[in-house]
């Protein structure tokens, strides 16, 4: 009741300042739209997984600590050229530039510096790419061959004068203690002193010697220099495999004998927009003069972050252009089928009633999903037939517009309270459906439902404000004195050529109306007989294809891998795919550790342990490389501690807990925080892998965690975008949870109509045709070969909503035929010559509009226009061939008619069952 004096107050006003009314609407329309255009596509994690869950709090945790999925620079150069010309100085400036920094200018670029504010100019000037990065500072670290050499240069030279340092202080000590034990013999001072000369003489011979066999076997000679040639070849090349080949340990910088990369890890608070931002500096900081490379060699921007960032923007792109196009299809159609004279009204409700809802959205801070993308199609529809259904119904009304019939506000205020319960009822019928979104565990999925309950809301409102005000206005322009005259007059002015081309295209347009009208007329009055004549066959083979759909619905292929929802030409998956083509590899899993101390033997021999399994399990040989293997290693802890190339799995043992600690002092703390916390209590093993479908991804991270046996004290969880894509895909493309959120909308549809209808059957009989075209939808899907994909894996949800939409105005409008006296025939006649047809109206309007969708170039998109073709469809079929079965067998007579034919056919068929037998 409430509700009903809402309305009634929201139509009053609309009649009584109908100017007033359009103004603020357009107002309103006008501001939402400004305000949605500062909506950004949101591909984070947080969208398809609930920041609440073990693996979700696991990648924040992982992502805080050690930066999230590394934009990855791709460097086209062999080896020797890169690392022993002039082209290693410009690459450690350009990894200088993208980590926010400087380089000191001296002569051996041996460490990279943070600048402070206003200290130093970074390359470029201030305003430049470089600038900007240091400015913002999105990266968390960065790493390439500048990177690792000039810390590996640094490095050596510390560990050198530690070693020398170590060596003055073991003579010292073997001259003390020889000096102290002279004496404690009662040797003279002199003796005592000799004795101290000769075992300092002695140990000074051992460490010169030990010294000599570390320079040896390190192959190091003299003081460590980035331009030493000799230095370079020893830490990088493994002569074992080839000249010019790096050993396979350092397979994240130098991929391959003519490839390097560079890896910038983002800082895991930043936003969408500052994600983005951040690429694009990236990507216009590599395009630099100063750092193009003197051999004519390329770098590539790419990574998973690089692809889901130009995949959200290319499909935002996209569907603007595809839906303009949709809007002036439909636009077109209410031109042919919709019989009226404000026939584009419905197009501009739909038009106001999205421009506000989106506005909303970013008024309230959200951000665009794909699932929130998908709220268009259904909101444009559902506000499309709103508006269609209420201009018929008020039209329908006897008396509009003709003189003498009391006020134009009045009478139009009358119609509209008298048409708003019905549409109200079916809009609220229609929002309990979508309530059994909020219970999905995917966030992106709860948000597409709350979106549509609000936009089913303000579409309601728009329908009722705007169409009452345009329809006082025409009213009102009717009856102005005059009127009478000026349509007489209405006519096509003759202009010459253009004239006659305009008045060809309306003759055009009125002849293909009136064809129009008449095929669907004749096919609405076919249908309408069949169910009439037979409805107890018409719902029984309903129900069967129905259950035939049910049944193949588990078995409705979703396609979840990117490479095949996105054009190959885009040039993100072209970087992407050559990334992986070189590196075996385009995405990385984390086993994030947890321990007091993770820097342990016992701890550090797990890791290693659990690595070479994993890898051998998925046939890592590093002879061969990541070209074969579906897993990979990556930077990880227990990399630092394997001093040379391995030749096999499991031939890196771990060393004892005082090597590790004298390990981690030596490694630079740039590198070492990539893998290790400060605090020793976190550490991360990285695995890389392809980018494939992630259902197959699920299957690894299944294995990898059931391999997860930590020692006692120490825990072990996975973490990373691919673990949570795969997670998210697999709530999306669940069969059972389709099914299961189906069957709470439709009992939520149900105990909404029976609340407000307060009669049983009043409220299942709109249910019947909503229940079968579930089914009827998931076979077609099934027959066609139509793939789901995560923007229309949710649109189960759209059979519901339109054929409740449908289904609710149909058999209200038949029951209140019913009430005037009509016979049942009659009334289902009247009801779909009425309702029916503008049912009619609003559906092919849709099919139409988004069937513009179905010619998009980006396979996700063109899948769920196709998929929403689809559901259209079986929503119009429900509500023409199974609701006037049901409406039928509401009556007493058509029920027990029913019940005897389908008795005898039963009968017969049992009969001829047993001849056959006794034949």
């Amino acid at each position: 009741m409430r509700v009903r004096r809402v309305l009634e107050r929201l139509a009053r006003a609309a009649a009584r300042w109908p100017v007033v009314t359009l103004a603020v609407v357009l107002a309103l329309a006008l501001g939402g739209a400004a305000l949605a255009l500062r909506l950004r596509p949101n591909t984070g994690s947080d969208t398809f997984v609930s920041r609440s869950s073990p693996s979700s709090e696991a990648t924040a945790n992982d992502q805080r600590h050690f930066g999230g999925d590394p934009v990855v620079i791709l460097i086209r150069e062999p080896l020797p050229a890169l690392l022993e010309t002039k082209d290693l100085a410009t690459v450690s400036r350009l990894e200088a530039c993208l980590a926010g920094q400087v380089v000191v200018p001296n002569q051996q670029l041996q460490a990279f510096t943070p600048a402070p504010a206003g200290a130093q100019t970074p390359y470029g000037g201030l305003n430049s790419p470089c600038g900007r990065l240091m400015k913002a500072q999105p990266a968390q670290v960065v790493y390439g061959p500048g990177t690792f050499l000039n810390r590996a240069v640094a490095a050596v030279n510390e560990q050198v004068v530690a070693v020398e340092r170590a060596a003055q202080q073991a003579v010292t000590n073997a001259r003390q203690n020889a000096y102290r034990l002279a004496l404690d013999e009662h040797l003279p001072r002199r003796q005592a002193l000799a004795a101290a000369n000769a075992a300092g003489q002695l140990a000074t011979q051992q460490e010169y010697e030990q010294l000599v066999r570390m320079y040896l076997t390190s192959g190091i000679t003299g003081q460590p220099k980035i331009d030493d040639r000799q230095f370079i070849a020893e830490i990088v090349f493994d002569q074992t495999r080839g000249p010019g080949w790096p050993k396979a340990r350092f397979a994240y910088l130098f991929p391959s004998a003519n490839s390097a990369l560079i890896q910038v890890r983002l800082k895991s608070t930043l936003s969408a927009a500052q994600q983005a931002q951040a690429i694009s500096w990236i990507r216009q900081a590599v395009g630099m003069p100063m750092f193009r490379l003197a051999y004519g060699s390329t770098y590539t921007v790419s990574g998973v972050p690089v692809l889901t960032h130009d995949l959200a923007s290319a499909i935002t792109g996209s569907i603007a252009g595809l839906l303009i196009a949709a809007l002036v299809v439909m636009a077109v159609m209410l031109l042919v089928v919709f019989r009226s004279r404000l026939r584009l009204l419905p197009l501009v409700i739909a038009l106001a009633a999205v421009g506000i809802t989106f506005g909303v959205v970013s008024l309230v801070g959200a951000s665009l999903t794909m699932a929130s993308i998908a709220v268009l199609p259904i909101l444009i529809g559902l506000a499309v037939d709103y508006g269609i259904q209420f201009q018929a119904r008020v039209e329908e009304v006897r008396g509009i517009g003709t003189p003498g019939a009391g006020s134009a506000s009045d009478e139009v205020a009358r119609a509209t309270i008298a048409s708003a319960p019905t549409i109200a009822t079916a809009a609220l019928a229609t929002a309990a459906g979508f309530l059994a979104l909020l219970l999905s565990p995917v966030p992106m999925v709860r948000g597409f439902g709350a979106l549509l309950i609000v936009g089913i809301a303000i579409a309601l409102a728009c329908a009722l404000s705007v169409g009452t005000a345009a329809m006082v206005l025409r009213v009102r322009y009717r009856r102005a004195p005059g009127a009478g005259r000026r349509r007489r007059r209405r006519g096509m002015p003759s202009f010459g050529v253009v004239g006659a081309s305009a008045r060809g295209a309306a003759e055009i347009l009125s002849d293909a109306r009136t064809r129009m009208a008449s095929l669907l007329s004749a096919t609405a009055r076919a249908a309408l007989a069949a169910a009439a004549r037979r409805p107890g066959r018409v719902l029984l083979v309903g129900l069967l294809v129905a259950v035939t759909g049910w049944i193949v619905d588990a078995r409705t292929p979703v396609q979840s891998d990117v490479t095949k929802l996105v054009p190959s030409s885009m040039p993100a998956l072209r970087d992407l795919n050559a990334l992986e083509h070189v590196t075996g590899v385009s995405g990385e899993i984390d086993v994030v550790v947890r321990s007091p101390d993770v820097a342990t033997s016992r701890t550090i021999g797990w890791m290693l342990r659990y690595q070479d399994a994993l890898l051998s399990h998925y046939g890592y040989v590093e002879a061969n490389g990541c070209a074969h293997a579906t897993l990979c290693p990556a930077l990880s802890l227990p990399d630092l501690f394997c001093s040379s190339a391995r030749v096999g799995l499991g031939a890196c043992k771990a060393p004892s807990t005082g090597t590790i600690m004298s390990f981690l002092r030596a490694v630079p703390t740039y590198f070492s925080q990539a893998v290790i916390t400060r605090d020793r209590r976190e550490a991360t093993l990285t695995f890389g892998i392809r980018l494939t479908a992630l259902s197959r991804q699920q299957r690894v991270i299944d294995y990898m965690r059931s391999q997860l046996h930590p020692p006692p004290g120490t825990s072990a969880e996975l973490a990373g975008l691919p673990v949570l894509a795969s997670q998210a895909d697999a709530s999306l493309s669940s069969p059972g949870g389709r099914l299961l959120m189906l069957a709470v909308g439709l009992g939520a549809v149900g105990l909404l109509l029976l609340a407000i209808l307060r009669a049983v059957e009043r409220a299942l009989l709109p249910l019947v045709p909503i229940v079968l075209a579930t089914g009827w939808s998931s076979l077609i899907l099934f027959v066609t070969g139509t793939t789901l994909n995560p923007m229309s894996a949710t649109l189960g949800a759209l059979v519901i909503a339109i054929s409740t939409e449908f289904s609710v105005l149909l058999s209200e409008r038949f029951q209140a035929e019913r009430r005037r006296g009509f016979e049942p025939a009659r009334a289902l006649a009247r009801t779909y010559r009425f309702t029916g047809s503008a049912v009619l109206a609003s559906g092919i309007t849709a099919i139409a509009g988004f069937g513009v969708l179905t010619l998009s170039s980006i396979t996700m998109l063109r899948d769920f226009g196709l998929v929403t073709l689809i559901d259209l469809s079986v929503s119009l079929a429900g509500v023409l061939l199974v609701l006037p079965s049901a409406l039928a067998l509401s009556e007493p007579e058509g029920a027990w008619q029913s019940v005897r034919q389908l008795t005898r056919r039963a009968g017969d068929w049992l009969l001829r069952r047993r001849r056959a037998r006794v034949a």
